[in-house]
């Protein structure tokens, strides 16, 4: 793996700890799960817009970064959306199927940061 592969995930990794456990707000966590809600919108566009930085940080070209940050901003809306619909359905409370399912969601977070990863670096 490459040197820029590796920064890459390193610097998305902390993006998503910032965006996903520091600075998301009530409001956003409360309103994912309503599909087309502000709250959810900006949560993911706070994501892609982070992502976007980070892209240009590493010299990313133009169409690719913006190819990557739509694709990262539709990926992580859905998957936040598709957490909160099975969770608000099927968890009782802050149950260990509960727990299971934010595991799901980071794991998938962290999938979406490794097809990046594999979109720019890949084939090096």
């Amino acid at each position: 793996m490459s040197h820029s592969a590796v920064l890459l995930l390193l610097l998305l990794q902390v993006k998503h700890f910032v965006f996903d456990f520091v600075l998301q707000t009530s409001y956003q966590v409360k309103n994912k799960g309503t599909y087309g809600h502000p709250g959810g919108i900006l949560h993911s566009g706070f994501h892609a817009a982070a992502t976007a930085l980070v892209l240009l940080v590493l010299a990313v070209p133009a169409a690719v970064l913006v190819a990557i940050v739509v694709g990262e901003f539709l990926v992580h809306y859905h998957i936040d959306w598709g957490k909160d619909q099975i969770t608000r359905r099927f968890a009782t409370g802050q149950n260990a199927f509960f727990w299971q399912m934010i595991g799901l969601d980071q794991l998938l977070h962290q999938l979406t940061y490794l097809a990046i990863a594999a979109i720019l670096y890949g084939s090096r």
